[in-house]
């Protein structure tokens, strides 16, 4: 790992801080901390966490600290936020899960926790939107979760807008066709290639089976060593739960691929968990 480093100043919007149980992707089920950050341009229609799309102009972060929950000015430096991270944990340290949100639109937030949190693992979750901030963090962390998303799951990107006296985000182009989804998606499958790293796909019952297959094709072909979790969606704002014929279909496409897949739950819902 080439950890690169950035001066303090690097800042990010956090939306909380707080100590649980990993509940998707490869690494499900292990205590972890989560350090949830704002702004995403992305509206996939079973986001589950759309509180964290937007930069309100006075913003806070929910620090869960064991003796009492608190709330903190959101903009803090890489610094401020592994003060926060020790603070969340309960006993010894944890792996640090950097969910969103989108943690790539702060890619040099992201580099400067790396310089400040020393040989704790670090794992990033990305929606793979962002090949390019992608390519600069991703010798500064452990693990990627990486999503596979379906463009027909998506509403239209929106812009994640500047708050005054901040640092803008990250200003490359958010995927918003078919074609520009799949040159993001490959893009992202070539930097995680012999990484440590998952593909995750959130599977509903809106989608037919065969309409994931492309996605497990580009896994297959651009990275076939990283496993593939199939996390039936967990239903809310109307999206149809997946059915069991589904997903043994999905199963066997994936199969077919010669990958390594998973079938997991939201655990943390699952388990009445944060």
């Amino acid at each position: 790992m080439r950890a690169q480093t950035l001066p303090s100043t690097a800042e990010a919007p956090v939306l909380e801080v707080f100590a649980s149980v990993q509940g998707e992707g490869l690494h499900a089920g292990e205590p972890q901390v989560f350090l949830r950050l704002r702004g995403c341009p992305l509206r996939c229609v079973w986001c589950d966490t759309p509180g964290s799309w937007a930069l309100p102009g006075e913003a806070s972060a929910r620090i869960d600290a064991p003796s009492a929950a608190r709330r903190e000015p959101a903009w803090a430096s890489p610094f401020q936020a592994a003060c926060w991270i020790a603070e969340a944990e309960r006993g010894r340290q944890r792996t640090v899960s950097i969910t969103g949100g989108e943690p790539l639109l702060w890619p040099d937030f992201v580099l400067g926790l790396r310089s400040v949190t020393g040989s704790r693992r670090l794992h990033l979750e990305t929606a793979g939107a962002h090949p390019a901030a992608l390519a600069r963090v991703a010798d500064s962390v452990d693990h990627v979760s990486l999503d596979l998303k379906l463009p027909a799951d998506l509403g239209r990107p929106e812009r994640v807008g500047a708050v005054a006296g901040h640092v803008v985000p990250s200003a490359e182009a958010v995927p918003a066709s078919e074609r520009e989804w799949r040159d993001a998606r490959q893009a992202c499958l070539r930097i995680v290639r012999g990484r440590d790293a998952c593909a995750k796909v959130v599977v509903t019952g809106e989608r037919a089976a065969a309409d994931y297959e492309e996605l497990f094709v580009d896994l297959a072909h651009l990275a076939p060593e990283v496993p593939l979790v199939l996390q039936p969606v967990t239903p809310m704002g109307g999206v149809r739960p997946i059915q069991p014929e589904q997903l043994r279909e999905l199963v066997d496409l994936a199969l077919d691929q010669g990958l390594s897949v998973r079938v997991l739950p939201q655990v943390h819902r699952a388990l009445g968990l944060a």
